[in-house]
């Protein structure tokens, strides 16, 4: 566990303070126990006089071990000399051809103002790992200057080489080299997987450099043009929507004209797998307009309950029907443990007005029934106090203030403050009584040292002591150490989810996005702190929105929906520890819900309109949320199928995995398949030729190698500059690259102190001299004590 230290800035900026300040506790306790001692030890002829003396050498050197003990230190700002040097680290994969080559000349120029250039090639050909070939060339306190798009196609991404930067307090700097030379390049997303004889819809993008001439887009499924598109301004998107008739494997093929750089990325593929409408079960008492809807997109039979068979249907839509009318609800819930799924949709007469609490049905749903406050959480304010955030610290400071202003009385919540390491500011305690206190300690925080996201995160966990709970994190995102993630993952297995807020001029969205989502919790922009109301407002702080909420777009559910309806009127009901609460109501209520229940999947959409039907729900755009909570619940569309092969598309170079599900892996392939699981078998294959390739009677794309798929500077790049506080030179700038070098050569850096030893060196000191001095005094005659006190 991470001790939590406590530290004090000094005037001139030092910091002082104790890692362990839990022992200096013990200080108290020895003290008596040294009085004691002296009291029965140096009685006699020894006078009281002496006596105290004795007494207070001994607890000023009690006291000087264990201050030791508990480990001072200090951290001051240093300024560190070096020789200026230039390490040019240079990209010289394809994706940087299309820009003209000013490595050579720039090394010479830069030589020429007496600044030594050592040159490194970091990426060739299609094989474009930028992130590892940089962070292999920085050293502590050190400086690279980087040649490149910052096209990344492999191995560690450019956020995590700018975070391994700021560790070592190097710089990344960057020089701009613009596209020259014309190139285009096509991708093409859409399904995998469609139903037959429903209608599925398909993106083509074509983007490139340099581009001033119109392009030409032809799209094809199995050979046979569906549409051709002229885009004059020679990029943009083409939607193209497609019913495929016929179940199986079926080829998509996006083609662009004109000449370019390279013709290889001129033409994407995909595939899709084409099943038979899988079988859902509508159980309802009413007539609602959501049968109609469900039977364009499914096979869909009706019932007025569950009846005592549910193995032909891959799920179950049940629409406002009460628990007493439901049927044969042990057989329901027996069906979802064993991988069913289940969508269950509100009314006047479902939920809490249906009778569900008294139901074992219940226990299988994300919500529980009755008054929707979400009661008392345990949660702790993490907040980043670090030298990245001090620019900011007057921001980071309102939007923690602002976050604690949504949380209700009945949280539990206690402050700490992190830089490289975690400093308790306030013990968790329940707002109703110590709200004002977090809020004045927020206040007070200063900002100084490196960053340590994943310190904090473990000195925040040891304040929920081993309980499920809450961490708030309000952070600029600049990281200076990736296993951030690993933390956070680790915390959300143990029950402890991060709700990530974005504070600071220059946020980091994609590190604080990675750490919530690895945790299960949710990433809030400074804007968006209103939400916490949904998942901690309770009672008395009541979140009021003017319609429907997104509270989760990152969920599978809520991905790439946009809500403009409002069906008016919604369950009372209250989202379940462990679920996702995905959308909200007006009132903050919880408006659509899902979670894993056993092997099976189960979400809920509680709003309704005043006749018990999903109203504007129904519509585009919201119908997309309706589409995609029934597709949640349904899973996979051909796991109860045998003797199936699932295959992803790839590309060239990259290996996808082969997914059998048979009795036994198949016997007419060369492929080494694994068992995992009963009937589940898996194998690897890594194609290298662009193609339709075929493996096991399945049909999969391999694409153009990643390399061609982005040209011109990414912003990656550009983010890596500034959160390492680098530079973005032209390519004519020579003299100003070196002039930086010499700048850099002197670095301003925090040096962290340990003085243990001093503390132990001086008690030491102490002792020895009033023993010799107790020695003289027997030696001298002065008193025949054999202590040596007079």
């Amino acid at each position: 566990m991470l001790p939590l230290a406590i530290r004090t800035t000094l005037s001139d900026g030092t910091v002082i303070g104790l890692e362990r300040p839990e022992l200096v506790v013990a200080l108290p306790v020895v003290a008596v126990l040294f009085v004691l001692l002296v009291r029965y030890r140096a009685t006699g002829t020894a006078s009281k006089r002496s006596r105290r003396l004795l007494l207070a050498s001994r607890v000023v050197v009690t006291t000087l071990i264990v201050v030791a003990a508990a480990g001072p230190f200090s951290v001051v700002t240093m300024e560190t000399q070096g020789d200026p040097t230039v390490s040019l680290l240079v990209d010289r994969s394809d994706s940087t051809t299309v820009s003209p080559d000013v490595a050579e000349s720039l090394s010479t120029a830069i030589e020429d103002q007496g600044v030594p250039v050592t040159t490194s090639t970091i990426a060739q050909g299609t094989d474009s790992r930028i992130g590892d070939g940089i962070a292999a060339n920085l050293r502590e306190n050190g400086s690279v200057v980087v040649v490149s798009d910052g096209q990344v196609t492999g191995g560690q991404s450019l956020t995590e080489t700018a975070e391994f930067a700021r560790s070592l307090n190097a710089t990344i700097s960057t020089v701009r080299t613009e596209p020259s030379r014309t190139e285009r390049y096509v991708t093409l997303a859409g399904p995998s997987k469609a139903s037959v004889g429903v209608e599925s819809r398909f993106l083509v993008e074509v983007q490139g450099v340099q581009v001033d001439t119109p392009t030409e887009v032809t799209v094809s499924v199995d050979g046979e043009t569906v549409t051709t598109e002229r885009l004059d301004n020679g990029t943009g998107s083409v939607p193209v929507s497609y019913t495929f008739e016929e179940t199986g494997g079926h080829e998509v093929t996006a083609e662009i004209d004109g000449s370019d750089a390279y013709p290889i990325n001129d033409r994407a593929l995909k595939t899709v797998r084409v099943v038979d409408q899988p079988r859902i079960l509508y159980v309802t008492r009413g007539n609602y307009a959501l049968q109609s809807y469900l039977e364009r997109l499914y096979d869909v039979e009706t019932a007025s309950s569950v009846p005592d068979d549910l193995s032909p249907y891959y799920a179950v839509v049940v629409q406002n029907v009460a628990a007493g009318d439901l049927g044969n609800v042990d057989e329901l819930q027996r069906f979802v443990i064993d991988g069913g799924g289940l969508l269950m949709v509100g009314g006047q007469n479902s939920f809490e007005n249906g009778g569900y609490a008294n139901s074992s049905i219940a226990a299988a749903l994300p919500v529980t029934f009755g008054e929707s406050a979400p009661g008392s959480a345990r949660i702790v304010m993490l907040i980043d106090v670090s030298g990245s955030a001090g620019s900011g610290m007057r921001i980071q400071k309102a939007i923690a203030l602002d976050a604690l202003s949504q949380l209700d009385d009945d949280n539990t919540v206690g402050v700490v403050g992190f830089n490289y390491q975690a400093y308790s500011v306030v013990e968790p305690a329940p707002l109703s009584r110590n709200r004002e206190t977090v809020a004045d300690s927020i206040r007070r925080l200063q900002a100084g040292g490196a960053t340590s996201i994943a310190n904090g995160l473990r000195g925040a966990a040891e304040r929920l002591a081993g309980q499920r709970g809450t961490i708030i994190l309000v952070s600029d995102g600049g990281d200076t150490e990736s296993p951030s993630a690993v933390v956070a993952d680790a915390l959300g297995r143990q029950g402890v989810r991060v709700v990530a807020v974005g504070a600071g001029r220059q946020v980091n969205e994609g590190v604080l996005r990675r750490i919530a989502e690895e945790s299960g919790g949710n990433y809030f922009r400074a804007d968006e702190t209103d939400r916490l109301r949904l998942l901690f407002g309770g009672g008395s702080r009541q979140f009021q929105g003017e319609g429907l909420t997104i509270v989760d777009s990152g969920n599978f559910i809520t991905s790439g929906v946009t809500l403009e309806s409002n069906p008016g009127r919604v369950n009372d009901v209250s989202i379940r520890p462990g679920a996702n609460f995905l959308v909200a109501a007006p009132d903050g209520t919880p408006a659509v819900a899902s979670w894993r229940y056993g092997l099976g999947r189960v979400a809920t959409i509680t709003a309704y309109g005043p006749d018990g039907g999903l109203d504007g729900l129904l519509q585009q755009p919201d119908s997309l949320l309706v589409t995609k909570s029934v597709n949640y619940a349904i899973g996979d569309p051909e796991r109860k199928a045998t003797g199936v092969t699932d295959v992803a598309d790839t590309r060239v170079g990259e290996p996808t995995t082969v997914i059998y599900r048979g009795e036994s892996p198949p016997s007419d392939t060369d492929l080494p398949f694994t068992a995992v699981d009963e009937g589940v078998y898996r194998a690897q294959v890594t194609p290298t030729s662009v193609g339709f390739k075929r493996v096991v009677g399945a049909t999969y794309a391999a694409n153009y190698p990643a390399e061609y798929a982005g040209f011109g500077t990414s912003s990656a790049l550009a983010n890596a500059v500034r959160a390492t506080g680098g530079r973005q030179f032209d390519r004519g700038q020579a003299a100003e690259i070196a002039a930086f070098a010499r700048q850099q050569a002197t670095r301003v850096r925090d040096v962290r102190q340990t003085w243990d030893w001093a503390f132990l060196l001086a008690g030491l000191l102490l002792f020895v001299t009033e023993v010799v001095v107790r020695r003289l005094q027997v030696y001298n005659g002065r008193t025949r004590s054999e202590s040596g006190l007079p």
